[in-house]
């Protein structure tokens, strides 16, 4: 479990954070979901998880990259800049001010950060969100990583590993961020026809329009316990309907059970899940093997009365 997510020692600074202004910033962190006081060194062993209640805090996308093996990971596409291009400005802000702001704050160039690593030797192509630049908004950046992300896997011939958390597609880029639900996706589509798997790991949390693109028709869907995923949000769909929602709406668990992801991993299995995974799928028979293994199974069914 050492070598499991070699978290930052800067402790928790992420959104859960937001009422801890009396509270000595490197000595304890206050559980959003519990209120409970706990130690930073503590929440930090434990993989940012609540050792109280067993919530699941934020992790950065350079903190997700701990599931890796060690020094493994290879950024790819770290030169990919976004732009203004509708020139949008908002409440006396610009988006290029806005987008300084959120480089400045991460020292990332965008939402995503992507590459090349493995897990348990086993060689992958990664992508990663991080909620604190923007909420991890869908811009020209973020696609254009995503896609690339997908076709290299393809090339190379290797799984994809897509870590994603999302308000939705970035309002500032209007069209061109809406775009790149169906771009991404696209790219998904010559990985599959390359044969190899995109796993996909939704967090809290995973909302708009990367939930209802790429996401959604990876070949598996895991989810962190007591997640929020969804589209448009639970309050906003209670005024829309006039009605309350059932209790959980929108939660990982309520998704399993309504068969729209595959599994709900706690943190700390994460590796040993992934692993199993890439171990599953590099035992498959090759693609010549399992086109003569499904025309032998043919040959056994009925056949057509014409």
């Amino acid at each position: 479990m050492k070598e499991f997510f070699r978290l930052s020692r800067k402790g928790f600074t992420g959104p859960d954070d937001q009422d801890n202004a009396q509270i000595p910033d490197d000595l304890w962190v206050k559980c959003s979901e519990c209120r409970e006081l706990i130690y930073k060194k503590q929440l930090n062993d434990n993989l940012k998880v609540c050792p109280k209640c067993g919530h699941h805090m934020r992790l950065s996308a350079h903190e997700w990259l701990g599931l890796l093996d060690v020094g493994s990971f290879r950024e790819m596409d770290a030169n990919l800049l976004p732009t203004d291009p509708l020139g949008f400005v908002a409440a006396d802000e610009s988006y290029a001010a806005k987008l300084a702001k959120a480089q400045q704050r991460t020292g990332m160039a965008d939402a995503v950060i992507s590459g090349v690593g493995a897990i348990s030797g086993m060689k992958l192509c990664v992508a990663v969100g991080d909620f604190s630049f923007m909420g991890a908004s869908m811009g020209s950046v973020y696609g254009e990583k995503m896609a690339r992300a997908a076709e290299r896997a393809a090339e190379l011939g290797v799984p994809l590993l897509t870590i994603n958390t999302s308000g939705g597609a970035r309002q500032q880029e209007g069209v061109i961020g809406l775009m790149q639900m169906a771009k991404v996706t696209m790219a998904l589509t010559r990985l599959a026809a390359a044969g190899q798997p995109h796993i996909a790991l939704l967090v809290d949390p995973c909302y708009g329009g990367v939930t209802a693109s790429y996401p959604s028709v990876a070949d598996v869907i895991i989810a962190e316990p007591g997640a929020n995923i969804g589209f448009a949000g639970k309050r906003l769909i209670e005024q829309i309907m006039r009605q309350k929602l059932p209790a959980g709406f929108q939660t990982a668990e309520f998704m399993l059970e309504h068969g729209m992801i595959d599994m709900v991993v706690p943190r700390s299995e994460m590796r040993d899940m992934l692993a199993r995974l890439l171990k599953l799928y590099q035992q498959r028979p090759a693609p010549a093997a399992r086109t003569d293994q499904l025309a032998a199974r043919r040959a056994t069914l009925p056949q057509p009365i014409m």
